[in-house]
């Protein structure tokens, strides 16, 4: 039962099966099930966000990592099918202190132990995430295992030894859209976009919609080619999971486009911007993940709280010859400049090439979970259109 008025759920009873997590480090946890039986290896992050849980589970740039939430009981609100970012829960493992036993919202649908076993997740409750999240934060991202079924420590640690990592991991290809489709413009087309879809979010499509676009959607492996048939006034990349120097054909579309159609990069399609402009990218030690990543802007010096979900960074100093602080002279596409700077840690957070129509950021604007401050660059895209349309006519 959903709605107001609707008969409230009797409390789930805590699960009595137990489960394990082990990092990288040989450090162990014990506590409880809450989600599919099985065994399940990742690379184990934090989120620091308050809210927000099912857009981080259903988000597919976690694709094979172990998410833990800081907060510390999950699951309040539940689920619904209006806040899904893509058809499923996406992360290899969730790990909370306390998951709910009972949600408590109008809009709610199902809660997030069912919604864990029904996506054949394996879920884990009742450790210390507070010892977790120090440990990931001092040591960085690790590769781990999380299982209901191998419950001794050594021996699951051995297979996590044996798991792969994130570096070198080609995963967009497990999230792209299987065929081209399109997402219709809200209120009158005013223009036709081309997104690269690498894992994109749901909001990400409806925002660029409701800026009149109409969104035509390509897999991570269309060419230059498919991406003209369709004639766009623009070429959006999308955000998703894995190492972004294994998007080879990602890269080398973008790079052929650049110069040719105005082009928007959100997360990984950022670092596929950087890629394509000539720079390198590389590993953060643990990440940004979280709804509260302080990022400034440096053409007016503004701060805009923000939302990522990103475990690498473009290397600014690789795009080429070094004009002054920020601006840099690529090799084949003119000036660009580190456009957003992460002030905690001084990341790359977005790039704006001078000479030709194309920007990024690292950051998630639509806001899937998170503040709303950088909504406003779905517009700067769209102006941005207009502009070389303006200049061509």
């Amino acid at each position: 039962m959903t709605g107001p008025g609707a008969a409230r759920a009797p409390f789930a009873p805590r699960s009595s099966t137990p489960a394990l997590l082990v990092l990288e480090d040989g450090t162990a946890f014990r506590g409880r099930s809450i989600g599919a039986a099985g065994t399940v290896f990742g690379e184990a992050v934090f989120n620091t966000g308050m809210a927000g849980y099912q857009e981080v589970l259903t988000d597919p740039s976690y694709r094979r990592q172990i998410v833990t939430m800081t907060a510390p009981h999950v699951g309040n609100y539940g689920l619904n099918d209006a806040d899904m970012e893509s058809d499923r829960i996406q992360v290899a493992g969730f790990v909370v202190r306390e998951a709910a036993r009972r949600p408590s919202n109008w809009r709610s649908q199902r809660d997030l132990r069912d919604s864990l076993v029904e996506a054949g997740v394996v879920g884990i409750e009742g450790i210390d995430t507070r010892r977790l999240t120090r440990l990931l934060r001092d040591k960085g991202a690790m590769r781990a295992g999380l299982s209901t079924e191998i419950l001794d420590a050594d021996v699951l640690h051995a297979r996590v030894l044996d798991s792969p990592g994130m570096e070198g991991a080609e995963l967009a290809s497990e999230v792209t859209t299987a065929e081209p489709h399109v997402l219709p413009a809200v209120g009158e087309r005013r223009f036709r976009v081309v997104a690269l879809d690498f894992g994109m979010k749901r909001s990400i499509g409806r925002y660029l919609c409701e800026q009149g676009a109409e969104v035509h959607v390509l897999p991570a492996s269309a060419t230059p080619d498919q991406v003209r048939e369709r004639e766009p006034d623009g070429l959006f990349l999308s955000n998703g999971p894995g190492d972004p120097a294994t998007v080879t054909q990602g890269i080398a579309t973008t790079a052929e486009l650049l110069g040719e159609v105005p082009t928007f990069g959100i997360c990984l399609g950022s670092q596929l911007l950087g890629h394509a402009l000539g720079a390198t990218t590389y590993k953060l030690d643990f990440g940004h993940h979280g709804v509260n990543q302080p990022v400034l802007r440096r053409a007016d010096g503004a701060v805009e709280i923000t939302s990522h979900n990103h475990g690498f960074a473009v290397r600014g100093s690789t795009l080429g010859e070094q004009i002054d602080e920020y601006v840099f002279a690529t090799r084949d596409h003119g000036r660009v400049e580190v456009s957003h700077v992460n002030l905690n840690d001084d990341v790359v957070e977005g790039l704006t090439a001078l000479d030709i129509a194309a920007f990024s950021v690292q950051y998630h604007p639509e806001a899937a979970p998170g503040p709303t401050d950088a909504r406003y660059l779905f517009a700067r895209f769209t102006n941005l259109i207009q502009e070389v349309r303006g200049a061509t006519a």
